[in-house]
């Protein structure tokens, strides 16, 4: 039985100060509901989702609370639940890689991005390879962190015999009271935390998922593998990747980074699987994803320099409801003229703001100045 979560559309989470995330819902093609997530400014970078999220619960981590505010000041992110995980629906079975990949592609298509690009997290790695492979029109460049391009293509007899073995810890332990089964996943995922990290994950497990979903799903990840399809990307490729990880070993990135042309691998001081915030391990992943994004971002820059025309940075529609936002007319008002949903003008607008470096309250009135400047 399919259990559908609630409507979330437009509903805002406060991480403090000005950040600020809007969770959305996307439908895939067999009909889940998805779960996703917008914050931050600037070009858009969508997060290939790990199998352990809550978007709610998430944005309170004492373990990844720094991926959110600090990738949000340098990028627009958008990131979703897996199915059958966090806000997505629940009690899904079919967790299928080509499931998986039409879960990308309808939040891909929910957002409305044109271009963005594509980090992939851990178990998300078969998925961005085979969307890349399909939609490599869509990518500006591509990330892999932590990741690998399937879980037994290059695992070890010893990796081997721990995948077998963490079935029958999930099946024992996932929905006991106390952490005991629960923490040995945590151990491996944050040697390094604090004994209040290590309790979050402990905790993040059972709100993610329950039990049956924890197993079928694992299941059918383990058998995804897109090594077959890494020959044919053709994108800048970034492999990042603890040199301890305990959770994904190091020479699954080097398998990464060897099969893409041209990807570099960056080795990260660190035995988390999940950098932490007070390790410097995590200020190198930030200063090099950063640059790996500035490209991205070039555009955005062209419109207060180079560039002074504001159509050469966003599509005809996004104009069209620009130049009605400087006429004075509202979202409803825009939606009723264009034949649109409110929720399409506002995609739109959002996605405009991405392009024009533009966030907060203020985004609106300085992406029409712009227009009007320009015009």
């Amino acid at each position: 039985m399919l259990v559908a979560a609630a409507p979330y559309h437009g509903v805002v989470d406060t991480l403090g100060g000005d950040v600020v995330q809007e969770i959305r819902f996307a439908r895939s093609a067999d009909g889940v509901g998805i779960a996703y997530a917008v914050h931050g400014s600037g070009p858009p970078l969508l997060l290939d989702a790990c199998w352990l999220s809550h978007l709610q619960f998430d944005w309170e981590s004492p373990v990844w609370r720094h991926y959110l505010t600090d990738l949000g000041e340098v990028a627009t992110v958008i990131r979703y639940d897996e199915r059958g995980h966090g806000l997505s629906d629940r009690h899904v079975t079919d967790h299928s890689l080509e499931a998986r990949v039409g879960d990308l592609e309808a939040v891909v298509e929910d957002a409305g991005f044109d271009r963005f690009a594509l980090l992939a997290t851990a178990q998300g790695g078969p998925v961005a390879i085979e969307y890349a492979a399909r939609h490599p029109e869509r990518l500006t460049r591509l990330v892999f962190y932590g990741s690998y391009s399937g879980a037994e293509a290059a695992a070890t007899p010893e990796e081997l015999e721990l995948l077998a073995a963490f079935e029958a810890l999930i099946r024992v332990g996932w929905a006991r009271p106390t952490s005991e089964f629960r923490r040995v996943f945590s151990s491996m995922m944050i040697p390094g935390g604090t004994e209040e990290q290590m309790r979050w994950i402990d905790d993040l497990q059972q709100r993610a998922c329950d039990t049956e979903t924890a197993v079928i799903s694992r299941a059918q990840r383990q058998v995804a593998d897109s090594t077959w399809r890494l020959p044919r990307i053709d994108l800048p490729t970034l492999v990042i990747h603890s040199r301890g990880d305990q959770m994904n070993e190091f020479h699954h990135a080097r398998h990464l980074a060897a099969g893409i042309r041209g990807a570099r691998l960056v080795a990260l001081e660190s035995n988390n699987h999940i950098v932490l915030a007070d390790e410097p391990a995590w200020q190198v992943f930030l200063s090099e994803v950063t640059d790996f994004l500035e490209p991205d971002r070039r555009p955005s820059d062209a419109a207060d320099t180079a560039d002074p025309d504001v159509a050469a940075l966003i599509t005809p529609r996004e104009l069209d409801i620009l130049r009605l936002a400087a006429a004075g007319r509202d979202n409803e008002a825009i939606a009723a003229e264009l034949f649109l949903s409110v929720r399409t003008v506002e995609r739109h607008l959002q996605n405009a703001y991405a392009k024009l470096g533009l966030s907060g309250r203020s985004a609106r009135t300085a992406a029409v100045a712009r227009l009007l400047s320009h015009s």
